[in-house]
């Protein structure tokens, strides 16, 4: 019997998808091609993944130079694109070592891992108890989903790792009083909470994080799973905050396009890992390495003023349109709170030839770093009409 995609998709794949009702066949940067032949300008980028878009010329010779010299070797052997990649995070940044996995979610769980481990070797084992914040995402595995700080994740698939406590983003006094029981390894949060709402945290509150973590000796963590790798306008967003967090998460644009996670770890907690406390089959593969160290070069000072200059053209356009209450984010990063409801206006979108995402009740723009001012121009006019 043959089948279309669609219906293949309805017959054999797992349930848990909503998509939107288009079958992309190609793309090209920030334009792609639906199998009828209709074009689309994308502002979503895989969910921030696509940094420089589909098919970048660049980055797809790099992928193909290294699978034509060596795709997969475990992490028994050493590989020259990963310990490049490691080293170029560590000098860009100032962290000490990385681990490498496959998605946020690993990232995140390695970041726990090391978080108790840490815990644990100071206290003998009373130190386990891991602050989050309310709206929080950090991936759906049962632990990172036990992370996560919103309870509508928290249904269903209990019981959850114990260990996690919630505090209000931005209420000092709250994480005090959620540090003081002498029970805490870490503190985790996002600079920016993506699946929240794009909510952007307040930088006195971080500093203050950081201060509350050292006089506690609670490790600092920043998940930079959305927000890392160029997005807003800065390599990593918590470089925006004046902070030296001790443990750095990161995946999505990593490879820009290939699946790639990385727990980065400052001097705190570059050695509470030891031989066997943890581990990954494809964690680094070669292949995945070898495209993030060509989005890693090409994230240079200069290309990154540039996101944060587009970034803001964006936001001063979407300021003035009708049907905007607001707009938050940073960068490329960017989230519009508007009088309709953001499902609809992005179905709107979609019908009109813009691809764009929501985040709860917003609209959330997430195009390829390199995406033309143009492209902008075209898509933000799009985004118009459906407002």
């Amino acid at each position: 019997m043959s089948m279309n995609t669609k219906q293949a998709d309805s017959a054999f794949i797992a349930n848990t998808y909503g998509r939107f009702d288009v079958v992309l066949a190609r793309g090209q940067g920030a334009t792609y091609t639906d199998e009828e032949g209709r074009r689309y300008i994308d502002m979503g980028s895989g969910i921030a993944v696509n940094t420089f878009g589909a098919c970048d010329p660049g980055w797809v010779a790099a992928v193909t130079a290294q699978l034509n010299t060596l795709g997969h070797v475990s992490n028994l052997y050493y590989s020259a694109p990963q310990a490049e990649l490691a080293r170029m995070l560590c000098e860009r940044t100032g962290m000490k070592k990385v681990f490498f996995g496959n998605s946020g979610a690993e990232a995140n769980e390695c970041a726990l891992k090391v978080a108790r481990k840490y815990g644990s070797d100071r206290s003998g084992g009373t130190r386990h108890v891991i602050i989050t914040l309310k709206n929080s995402f950090h991936g759906r595995t049962i632990a990172t989903l036990a992370a996560t700080g919103q309870e509508k994740f928290h249904q269903h698939f209990g019981p959850f790792p114990e260990g996690f406590r919630y505090v209000e983003a931005g209420d000092v006094s709250a994480l005090e009083e959620a540090l003081a029981p002498g029970d805490v390894c870490a503190v985790l949060m996002e600079m920016i909470q993506g699946e929240g709402g794009v909510n952007v945290l307040d930088k006195n509150y971080v500093l203050e994080a950081q201060r509350l973590c050292r006089a506690h000796d609670a490790l600092l963590m920043v998940d930079e799973v959305q927000t890392g790798n160029g997005r807003t306008g800065k390599l990593y967003a918590y470089m925006y905050y004046g902070i030296e967090p001790d443990v750095v998460t990161t995946a999505k644009g990593l490879a820009g396009g290939l699946p790639m996670g990385a727990c980065l770890m400052g001097e705190r907690a570059e050695n509470v890992l030891g031989r066997g406390d943890h581990g990954s089959t494809f964690g680094g593969n070669p292949v995945c390495a070898a495209g993030a160290v060509h989005v890693i070069s090409r994230l240079t000072d200069e290309f990154l003023s540039e996101v944060a200059e587009k970034g803001q053209a964006i936001r001063q356009e979407l300021l003035q349109a009708h049907g905007v209450k607001a707009v938050s984010g940073m960068g490329l990063m960017l989230g519009i709170a508007t009088e309709k409801p953001a499902a609809p206006v992005a179905a709107g979108c979609l019908r009109d030839g813009l691809m764009v995402l929501t985040a709860k009740d917003k609209v959330r723009l997430l195009p390829p770093l390199n995406i033309s001012f143009d492209e902008i121009k075209q898509g933000i006019a799009i985004l118009k009409k459906n407002l």
